[in-house]
């Protein structure tokens, strides 16, 4: 059940789809009072409807309202709004501590003889377990079973723990381990584009999709024009409890985008260029909204895995409007007709639909770019925003080889046990991982035909390099199955690892104990290559300090080639079966070829059937027996979950105003005790912030200050 306004200006209205009704705010209604709206942006709008939904006289005013449309005069604000979103995601980590907050109200209520079962998320919350496995092992068969054994041993309490949660809660769904990274699954499942939930009056209430998430990356989701960014986990707990996020009215930066892009250049491509360009343009604290004519051009998961990287172009979020591409992405994701058809109808109802007739939004700063100067592109080796030419890699690697690492060239070690060497520039993880890329079937069918082409020119992956595959989603193995690319993957020794958040993370899991001896014992500088959105040396492994993010073909060309220390361009990636050169180019897909692949290969059955009964989890799921039923029964000792004492004490009758300030007056003043509130003999004086608290609380200053 959603809480409604007061509707002070008459903005709700009846939007009827097939054979039902919603009601909705209507944006045009709020535009009748207050002025023109049609070029308000996109994620403005979603906010304006928020207010119009949320308009109580108290946190959200008519006024709150009219500074958003007053907003287009000078295209920023200093107001704050209060805004509520519609829902919170959440990862295993980082999640946790607010169901543990959870059970603790539960325990409380019931110790005071109240009904625990009344304390449950008042919004919807979608907890997804994806930040536990390790790529332990890899290159085999086995690879993905024996991860997941591992990864059940080292995490059962917690599961135990967060299956108690999506048993004993209303409001809160858990997506078990296995099943894929939060963000694809929020994109390809969860995501609605446009939500709906009954009110108070028992009328449905139509509105936009929107969420905070306890992950930086939440922001994925915007490509599909929900909008979403990362918060601390206080505020996803405040969120999932009803109260709303206080934030400034935000600018919004235009990124116009035109043209597309070149035969062989890949999203990642195009997203490192992004993720440059809005990082010198300096976007902190900005929504970013994309716009222009090269919209009509780029796929959703093209949109997706641009809006993915917002944190690392430094944006609170990355938004894309809702369109016909988005409209094919439902329908090909498999979500209900009826779902779909909402929201074309409430989005084209709203203002909030773009096709070629819509004008193009005034923002407070823009920039451009023509898709079609993008270049083959990695980024690297420390940070996100440091874009390379794939050309220029070996350039840039071997240029700070001197620079930064004191080397005049790179240096090679003996292996213990092993019949080769290793290096400086060395590639020893190359890894497909992460949501960024992970979503997109374009850039992981061309990592599949890389392979294969690879494979039949008799080439392999270097003996010194930990390979992975870790997709964003088990549809990713359907298709890559169905197209029988995944032989040509496990050739090339990118088995399944698991399905979740990797080596990104850190979670690469250790190399060979006589590669990771040699490298720490010669001081080689080594190299990572993988298809992730965080690149921090240290971040990867302990064992390698340049990693380059690149596109998942890409990560499969460099596991050929084995290092970053030679030109990927002009020099071989090795001799193929014949003892011929094989070079990049010889194994690069064609857009045709990977088009013909997806085409045949992908459809929405794949995902009815994964996300069919997406909450059930595997039999080691299933198999986890859960204590207690609506509290839940702490393990004693446990250095993990506990309890905590927040509540310890608690009755029913409220402690006297005076008791309480006694045993905490800094906790109730706050910042209100300063120097100036401070009278020559020591006391507190009347008119000052903290007089007034004492007065209004009719407690004695006198007693206060002794």
């Amino acid at each position: 059940m959603t809480a409604i306004g007061q509707d002070t200006l008459g903005a709700r209205t009846t939007l009827k789809v097939g054979a039902k009704s919603y009601d909705y705010y209507s944006l045009a209604n709020a535009a009748e009072k207050y002025g023109d709206i049609s070029r308000l942006p996109f994620s403005m709008k979603v906010l304006l409807e928020n207010m119009l939904r949320f308009e109580d006289g108290k946190t959200v005013t008519t006024d709150d309202v009219k500074a958003i449309i007053d907003w287009q005069i000078d295209k920023r604000s200093d107001r704050e709004i209060q805004y509520r979103p519609a829902r919170v995601l959440m990862q295993d980590f980082t999640g946790v501590p607010c169901v543990v907050d959870l059970a603790a109200m539960r325990d409380a209520i019931t110790k005071l003889g109240g009904d625990a079962a009344k304390i449950n998320p008042l919004v919807p919350v979608h907890l997804v377990i994806d930040h536990s496995v390790m790529v332990d092992e890899f290159g085999t068969p086995k690879a993905f079973t024996d991860n997941v054994d591992l990864e059940y041993s080292r995490n059962f309490e917690r599961y135990e723990f967060l299956k108690w949660g999506s048993k004993a809660l209303d409001n809160f769904q858990v997506v078990p381990p296995g099943t894929g990274i939060c963000h694809q699954v929020n994109l390809e499942y969860i995501g609605h584009g446009v939500w709906d939930s009954v009110a108070p009056d028992g009328k449905t209430i139509a509105y936009p999709d929107t969420l905070v998430g306890t992950d930086s990356h939440t922001t994925m989701v915007n490509g599909m024009g929900v909008l979403g960014w990362g918060v601390g986990g206080i505020e996803a707990e405040a969120a999932m409890l009803g109260q709303p996020v206080s934030m400034l009215i935000p600018e919004v930066v235009g990124f116009k985008l035109t043209g597309a892009m070149s035969e062989g250049i890949t999203a990642t491509d195009l997203v490192l260029t992004v993720t440059q360009m809005l990082r010198a343009k300096g976007v902190v604290g900005r929504f970013v909204e994309f716009y222009g004519p090269g919209l009509d051009t780029m796929t959703l998961a093209d949109r997706a895995t641009i809006a993915n990287m917002a944190p690392e172009y430094g944006a609170t979020c990355g938004f894309f409007p809702i369109d016909t591409k988005t409209i094919d992405y439902m329908k090909l994701t498999g979500r209900p007709d009826e779902t779909v058809a909402l929201v074309e109808a409430y989005c084209k109802a709203q203002g909030l639909w773009h096709d070629e007739n819509s004008p193009d939004p005034v923002f407070t700063d823009t920039l451009e770019l023509d898709m079609g100067t993008v270049m083959a592109s990695l980024a690297g080796p420390k940070r996100p925003q440091d874009r390379v030419s794939l050309s220029k890699v070996d350039e840039v690697f071997n240029g700070d080889l001197f620079k930064v690492y004191n080397k005049e060239r790179p240096a090679r070690a003996a292996v213990e046990g092993r019949e080769h060497d290793i290096g400086d520039g060395d590639v020893v993880i190359a890894a497909i991982t992460s949501c960024t890329n992970t979503s997109n079937p374009s850039v992981l069918v061309a990592a599949g035909l890389v392979a294969r082409k690879a494979r039949a020119a008799g080439l392999t992956s270097k003996p010194w390099v930990k390979t992975s595959l870790a997709p964003g989603s088990q549809v990713v193995t359907d298709y890559l199955n169905k197209a029988g690319l995944t032989e040509d993957l496990n050739a090339m020794g990118f088995n399944l690892v698991g399905y979740g958040c990797t080596t990104c993370i850190g979670n690469s899991g250790p190399l060979a104990a006589p590669i990771s001896a040699a490298i720490n014992e010669n001081d080689i500088v080594a190299a990572s290559v993988l298809s992730g959105n965080r690149n921090f040396e240290g971040r990867v492994s302990p064992d390698v300090r340049a990693n380059f993010l690149a596109s998942p073909p890409l990560v499969v060309a460099y596991a050929i080639k084995g290092t970053v220390t030679e030109d990927m361009v002009e020099t071989p990636l090795g001799q193929g079966s014949d003892g011929q050169d094989v070079f990049l180019k010889d194994i690069w897909p064609t857009n045709a070829e990977i088009a013909e692949v997806m085409a045949a290969n992908i459809d929405d059955s794949m995902f009815r059937a994964r996300y069919g009964n997406v909450y059930a989890g595997d039999e080691k799921w299933r198999a986890i027996e859960v204590e207690g039923s609506d509290t839940y029964t702490w393990r004693a000792g446990s250095t993990y979950v506990a309890n905590p004492p927040y509540f310890e004490g608690m009755t029913m009758t409220p402690a006297p105003v005076m008791d309480i300030i006694e045993a905490r007056p800094l906790a109730i003043l706050g910042d209100s005790i300063t120097t100036d509130h401070i009278s020559p003999a020591g006391s507190i004086k009347a008119d000052s912030p903290a007089g007034v608290f004492l007065q209004e609380h009719q407690v004695s200053r006198a007693d206060f200050n002794s």
